[in-house]
């Protein structure tokens, strides 16, 4: 389960001379590329939500474990529970339109289960608006129509979206954070922004899953209630959206530069693995849309194919060639070897995950300052983020075993101490000095 308590922080991001000390993982099937490209089996569970309550903690990747009451271990007594922040990935979607091949050969609707928008005002005629709902169509007068490719033909779908399955999981994600945390923290069930915060993204598949994560959180709740805050796309700490070329030009040396060598051996030595993909997607093997730099758009469509009961993918030109199962997981292998490549394995990743998320660390920093200097009276933050917010996060940690952060994987942060001043000496410790040098 991904779950972490605020000691981690003072833990695991150690200076020394001014440079981040990185710790290597512990060796697993995750991180050994002989096992990712010639193994069997899939590294967890990527065809439902559901996983079993005897199995819960298997990585899902349709639907991460999170906190709940069934697992949840309550502390010894002497201990109160003063604050919590969580961040978590949002549920589960349709796949990006960047990875969806030009004309896919399974249908996918979205009818009636579009995103909602509208504006508001605090008083008069605007404040009785009604919330739009989009649905995606096509018009044969459009010149444009077929001019990239239509995807999933005739789709009612943005790409991506929410879809109706992963509302229902944000909406249970709510509700089992609600289980724990809402009597421990004396949480009412609607949200008062006195004592209980949202944050999304600009990407509006987090406002999406914050729709369904408040319902189930804060079930009293009017849609008037509930304002979540979001910053600017220009300087977002939670996606992240701000520049930091010191950290891009650091992921792309151990990548395509010179230090860049297991990550090009690992592509070479996948080579059989991508031109059986080709054969049913159509890709190029000289691609320039990134294809073929790692597994993300292949794992992607077929993850969320997956996910959401759909067959695996056939070729429109031979459709007796299909991607199978054997295939898929290998895909699934390879996309969790990546991920705990670029924020855990390669030497620089520590350092990559502190520049690139350094700043949402901060701001964690002063959220749980003021907790200690009693200047807040939030008792519960919730943040809802991306795959790439997580793994940075937890490559900061530099926890134990990386894999790639599925579908509403969570992270909990915690104040659950018997005396305040401990916090405040974790709070002083290298790990966070160290954010404000970089």
């Amino acid at each position: 389960m991904l779950a972490a308590g605020v000691v981690i922080l003072a833990a695991n991001v150690v200076v020394v001379a001014g440079q981040v000390v990185h710790y290597p993982p512990v060796a697993s099937n995750i991180n050994n590329i002989t096992f990712a490209l010639s193994g069997n089996g899939a590294p967890g569970i990527f065809n439902s939500s559901t996983t079993p309550d005897a199995q819960y903690g298997t990585y899902n990747w349709c639907n991460m474990p999170h906190v709940r009451l069934r697992e949840y271990k309550q502390p010894p007594k002497r201990y109160s529970l003063e604050y919590v922040e969580v961040i978590q990935r949002h549920h589960k979607r349709t796949p990006y339109a960047s990875n969806t091949f030009f004309k896919e050969d399974v249908a996918w609707s979205c009818d009636k289960a579009g995103a909602t928008f509208g504006s508001t005002s605090p008083s008069g005629p605007g404040s009785k608006v009604s919330p739009v709902q989009w649905q995606t169509y096509t018009d044969s007068q459009n010149p444009w129509t077929n001019s990239v490719g239509p995807g999933f033909p005739g789709s009612s779908c943005q790409f991506p979206q929410i879809t109706s399955e992963g509302l229902e999981d944000s909406i249970t994600h709510g509700s089992d954070l609600r289980s724990v945390y809402a009597s421990r923290l004396g949480l009412g069930s609607k949200i008062d922004p006195a004592t209980a915060s949202i944050r999304v993204t600009t990407n509006v598949i987090t406002s999406q899953v914050a729709s369904g994560l408040v319902a189930g959180l804060f079930p009293s709740s009017k849609s008037d209630d509930t304002i979540v805050n979001v910053q600017s796309a220009t300087y977002d700490s939670l996606e992240p959206t701000y520049s930091c070329n010191t950290a891009s030009n650091l992921r792309s040396d151990y990548t395509t530069g010179s230090s860049g060598a297991v990550w090009q051996a690992h592509l070479a030595e996948a080579a059989k693995v991508y031109a059986q993909l080709d054969k049913v997607s159509g890709i190029a093997t000289q691609d320039s849309a990134g294809w073929h730099s790692s597994f993300d758009h292949y794992y992607d469509n077929l993850s969320a194919k997956q996910c959401h009961g759909k067959s695996l993918p056939c070729s429109l030109n031979y459709t007796s060639v299909c991607v199978s199962q054997e295939l898929a997981n290998t895909v699934y292998r390879l996309g969790n070897w990546e991920y705990s490549y670029l924020y855990r394995d390669a030497p620089a990743s520590a350092k990559y995950s502190a520049l690139r998320y350094g700043a949402w660390v901060l701001e964690l920093r002063g959220h749980l300052q003021d907790q200690v200097n009693k200047k807040s009276k939030l008792k519960y933050v919730h943040n809802i983020a991306h795959d790439g917010s997580m793994s940075a996060l937890l490559g900061f940690l530099q926890v134990e075993q990386m894999a790639w952060p599925g579908m509403g994987s969570e992270v909990d942060l915690y104040m659950n101490l018997a005396k305040p001043t401990q916090l405040k000496m974790l709070l002083t410790t290298d790990c966070i000095r160290t954010l404000q040098h970089q």
